[in-house]
Order: C-alpha cells, then sequence, then structure tokens
C-alpha cells in the first residue's frame, strides 16, 4: 500500500530530527574509544560507592581487550557475560568490541542446562562470571566439561567495583549480603581472577572491520516459543540504532546523566548503557532492580537528566513512600521517563506523571533485540501519544499487513508489524529454518500486531502468538488486559487463551489476576471483577476462567511470563 511507502509519519516527528542520517563507516570498538577520551575525568559510571572516570574505564577496557588479543582471541571469536550490571560488565562488553570479537550477554539466573546451551550454541570462547555462579553452578552441575570451545573463565565478586572499605565487604560475604563463591581450578579450562586480568598492560592490537559484515552482538531473545535464538548484530546495526536514537533525542555529548535498572544482559538496557558512553556521559548502575529505595536514593544524589525502565518498576517507584521525599528540583532535572519492554496501560501512565511531576514526560518505545533495539518512539519534545509506542524513527521502513494474507492493511486495522532499516539483524545465527520464517523479501516479521493512526503512531495490540481466536473472532489479550487493569483492585493481569475441547480451533479467554497488596480476596470482590468485565468488555472478550494468585511469574526485565503460564 502506497500509504507505507511515502513515510507519512515524518511529518509528526520533531522539528529537530533528521530523515537521513549517516552513519560511520567504523567499528564500535573505536568510535566507543573515541567517546571516552572526550572527556576523560568525567564519570563513566557509578557503583554505590565507587565512581570510574572515562580516563580510568578506558585504561581498564583496553587492558580486558590486550588479555583477550593475547591468549589466542581473534576477529570473530565468541565472549559470553554472565553478570549483573557492574563495571565489570562494562569493562568486559567493551573491551571485548575493541578486541575485535563479539560480545554475547548471559542472565545469571540462567540455569546450569540453560548456560550449557547458549555458551555452545554461540561457540563462545571466554566466559566472565561470578564466582558465586562458578562455586554453584559451573563447578556442581559440571558445566565446564560440557562446552568444548570454552577456553577461558574470568571470575569476579560483584563488590570489587562497589567502593566499599574491606571491612564492610567481609562482613557483607560473612552475613551473605554479599555473594560470593570459591573459585577452584579447572582441568579443562584456563581459570583466573577479573582483577589479575587487569594487570595485563594496555597494548591493543587494530583490528580491521567491515561494519556491514562484521558481528558486534550475538544478542539471544528471551526464547518465548523455545530455546533462544542468538541474534546477530552487525557493529553498522549498532551504530545506526545510536546515531538514531541520539538524533531523536537530541542528545549532545557530556550533557546528560543516564539511570536504568534495566538489565545489561537484554538489549534495552545495554543499547542504554552504550548510548551513554557514546556521548561520552556518565550512568548509574543498578546491580539489584528490586532494590527499590536504592534506586530512589540514587535519583537523589546523582539527579539524573535520562531515566529507562520497564513499566512494572516505574510503578514500583511510584508507589514506594520514599518517591514522596525527592526533591521538585530532582524531578525537573529528568528530562525523560523511557519506558520500554512491556506495556504501560494508560492510565498508570497518567498516574504516574501526575505523582511524579512528570507531565508529557514519559516516553514510550518499541522495538527488540532483532531491532538493535529501538524501532519506534514516541516524541521527544512534542505531545506524546499516551498508550502509543510513537512513530517508526529515522530511515526504517514499516508495514502493517494482515496476519492471514500477507497484505498491507488500511490505517487504523490491526496488522503484524514488519519493517525494514539500517539496525535490523541479519538474522538468526545458524537457524536458517528460522531465518526463512521472520525475514520474508527483506522485511523483518515481528510477530506483534499494531494499528497504525492517521499521524503514524502505533499502538500494540499483540503478539500474534498471544491474540486468541473465540468462535472465529480474534481476540487481543493486550486490549482486555488494559481493560481489566484500570479495575481499582488489580495489579497485574495475564490474558491468555486455553482450547476450547466443544469447539475446535476455538479458545477460552482465561485472566489469571495478581491483586493490589492491600486488597482481600473475598467472594463479593471476585463477583464486582466479573461484573467489571461484562460492562466493559465484548461478549467474546470477556474472560470465561479466572484465577487470582498471590504474584505473577515474571521475566527478568518485568513482563508477565505468559509463556509459563500457558505450560501450567
Amino acid at each position: 500500500m502506497e500509504i507505507y511507502n511515502s513515510r507519512f509519519w515524518t511529518k509528526s516527528y520533531d522539528k529537530h530530527i533528521k530523515t537521513d542520517l549517516d552513519y560511520p563507516k567504523k567499528s564500535l570498538g573505536l568510535i566507543f574509544d573515541e567517546s571516552m577520551q572526550r572527556f576523560p575525568d568525567r564519570p563513566a559510571c557509578w557503583m554505590r560507592k565507587k565512581e570510574i572516570s572515562f580516563g580510568e574505564f578506558r585504561d581498564y577496557v583496553h587492558r580486558f581487550a590486550t588479555y583477550l588479543q593475547e591468549n589466542g582471541f581473534k576477529k570473530g571469536d565468541v565472549v559470553a557475560i554472565n553478570l549483573p550490571n557492574s563495571p565489570q560488565y562494562m569493562v568486559t562488553h567493551f573491551g571485548t568490541l575493541l578486541a575485535g570479537g563479539v560480545a554475547s550477554g548471559c542472565s545469571p539466573l540462567l540455569s546450569a542446562d540453560e548456560l550449557i546451551y547458549q555458551i555452545n550454541d554461540s561457540r563462545a570462547k571466554v566466559l566472565i562470571t561470578l564466582d558465586k555462579i562458578y562455586a554453584d553452578i559451573l563447578i556442581p552441575k559440571d558445566v565446564l566439561s560440557k562446552v568444548p570451545n570454552l577456553e577461558i573463565v574470568i571470575t569476579t565478586n560483584i563488590s570489587d567495583y562497589m567502593g566499599l572499605s574491606k571491612l564492610i565487604v567481609l562482613l557483607g560475604k560473612l552475613i551473605g549480603k554479599i555473594p560470593k563463591g570459591k573459585v577452584v581450578p579447572h582441568p579443562e579450562k584456563i581459570v583466573i581472577n577479573f582483577r589479575k586480568v587487569l594487570k595485563t598492560g594496555p597494548n591493543v592490537k587494530k583490528v580491521e572491520i567491515n561494519p556491514d559484515k562484521d558481528l558486534a552482538l550475538l544478542q539471544y531473545t528471551g526464547g518465548t516459543t523455545g530455546r533462544p535464538k542468538g541474534t546477530q548484530l552487525t557493529h553498522a546495526n549498532q551504530i545506526a540504532n545510536l546515531v538514531q536514537i541520539s538524533n531523536w533525542i537530541n542528545l549532545a555529548p557530556g550533557e546528560d546523566i543516564s539511570l536504568s535498572a534495566f538489565p545489561l544482559f537484554h538489549l534495552a538496557g545495554l543499547c542504554f548503557c552504550q548510548a551513554a558512553v557514546f556521548l561520552s556521559n556518565p550512568q548509574i548502575l543498578i546491580p539489584d532492580p528490586r532494590d527499590i529505595k536504592f534506586f530512589i536514593n540514587e535519583m537523589k544524589s546523582k539527579k539524573p537528566t535520562l531515566i529507562a525502565n520497564v513499566p512494572s518498576l516505574y510503578l514500583m517507584i511510584m508507589k514506594e513512600p520514599l518517591s514522596r521525599t525527592i526533591p521538585s528540583e530532582v524531578l525537573k532535572n529528568v528530562k525523560a521517563y523511557i519506558s520500554g519492554a512491556a506495556p504501560f496501560p494508560a492510565e498508570m501512565i497518567r498516574e504516574f506523571q501526575k505523582v511524579m511531576d512528570a507531565e508529557n514526560k514519559v516516553l514510550e518505545v518499541y522495538g527488540m533485540t532483532e531491532t538493535s533495539p529501538i524501532l519506534t518512539m514516541n516524541p521527544f519534545y512534542g505531545t506524546k501519544k499516551i498508550g502509543t509506542v510513537g512513530l517508526p524513527i529515522q530511515d526504517s521502513d514499516v508495514r502493517l499487513i494482515d496476519i492471514e494474507t500477507g497484505k498491507d492493511v488500511s490505517l487504523g486495522e490491526p496488522g503484524e508489524i514488519i519493517c525494514k532499516g539500517p539496525q535490523v539483524t541479519l538474522g538468526y545465527y545458524n537457524k536458517p529454518e528460522a531465518n526463512k520464517k521472520t525475514i520474508i523479501d527483506g522485511w523483518f516479521h515481528t510477530g506483534d500486531v499494531g494499528i497504525m493512526d492517521e499521524d503514524g503512531f502505533i499502538t500494540i495490540v499483540d503478539r500474534t502468538k498471544d491474540m486468541l481466536i473465540v468462535s472465529g473472532y480474534k481476540v487481543y489479550s493486550v486490549h482486555v488486559e488494559d481493560i481489566l487493569i484500570k479495575h481499582p483492585a488489580i495489579e497485574l493481569v495475564a490474558i491468555i487463551g486455553i482450547k476450547d475441547p466443544d469447539r475446535p480451533g476455538s479458545e477460552k479467554v482465561k485472566a489469571v489476576i495478581q491483586l493490589k497488596s492491600d486488597v482481600e480476596l473475598t467472594d463479593e470482590l471476585k463477583e464486582d471483577i466479573k461484573k467489571y468485565a461484562e460492562d466493559n468488555l465484548s461478549k467474546y472478550e470477556k474472560p470465561k476462567i479466572w484465577e487470582f494468585r498471590k504474584e505473577l511469574p515474571l521475566t527478568t526485565v518485568g513482563k508477565v511470563l505468559k509463556r509459563k503460564l500457558r505450560e501450567e
């Protein structure tokens, strides 16, 4: 349909946005290295009481990259980073890129089998992990004997770069507040401490990189449909997204302070981290996203200008009484609360903006690992359309197609979002069948269903796999969830489909509800919620099965884990 070919959504862009950007033809490692040199005395990051300047950080990165090169590491080799948010994660990530390698984030919460799968699938040569994981998982589960490509294991303790006194660290380890583990040698691998690695003299050899072809990241998707897939992101993919985001938010080097609890092994968190280094800006590291009081205290003391989180964390901040003690000048200092990775119900956005004095500051975005990760954003300055994920960003082509016919749908009609752009992946590593299903005629099929309005703003309606068919009607789970979440007693809700044995090809709508912590579940409340659904949903959308739980299962970034609910 011609309407999509015209990129008509550019009419809704902020005035400063360029619609034809220039992307540096360099390696990510060199680009970041140049950024680290702009303001060597400016903080690169804070980790609790520890401040690391860009000059010090660059030295660490060079030392780590040199260690890799001096130990047989070659261009294209993979480093698996199995750490929480920490300076060690940052150093190893940027050091890997400078050495010409490919970085691959691994959640510290992975089971032994999941870790073995990811290391083997990526053919990682180096693993960086916590001493606690080494002692509790790698050795007892015999992980290292099951990953033949892995040659080097680098261990670290989360407290090593927190700036805490030796006595506090010792006491913390004794009472279990700081996790620790005993590291013993392994007969098949080189096992070395991170601090020892950083004693290597900084002498990095330049690596010739083809930005369009050489990988920078092998980033694993969440695995909602089986085993996670390694998404191949080139240097050019990542550079494009950094340039797009920086221009969209109108950022200049050295002007901002970033704060996020997104994990760095998740591409949303990593992108935010990379953007800060790209612009020579400090970032505040949050090792434990559940520690809301610590997050708020860091806001008060460091005065961030850009904050990025999943919606559930914003809601936790809003509900924490300590948030009422944030000075108004600190709140005014925040330019944007960037939200992504999960839907942020419109009513909750309005409530958050009111409580946090953040009118027109919640900036919803949309993307995925395969788009490096950003594909759409709400305007930074202009009015944000609450409930939408914004507009396709610069140099990006987006179409919405009928799920069954593959033909473009009209504006205002639901369709699967497909896209092209300089930030879009080459495909999945060693997964030809998945690539055939996902990348068709050069268009990446996201699996998300959206609606685009006449101004180009997109509302996410559902995942194609989360869409239910009820007696021939399409039921969009996100829409039903958005309605139910407005009930004052409901904290979280997940809508899933249950096969209807009486109607082949049809499903029953099931609602799994988590009530607010101060609400008691009674028969009267159950009936009230069902009556609310009766009054606000179409007949075929109304849940036929209701389940109330103390807690819904969540992913590491705060999304409701519908796959687990379905499996149960």
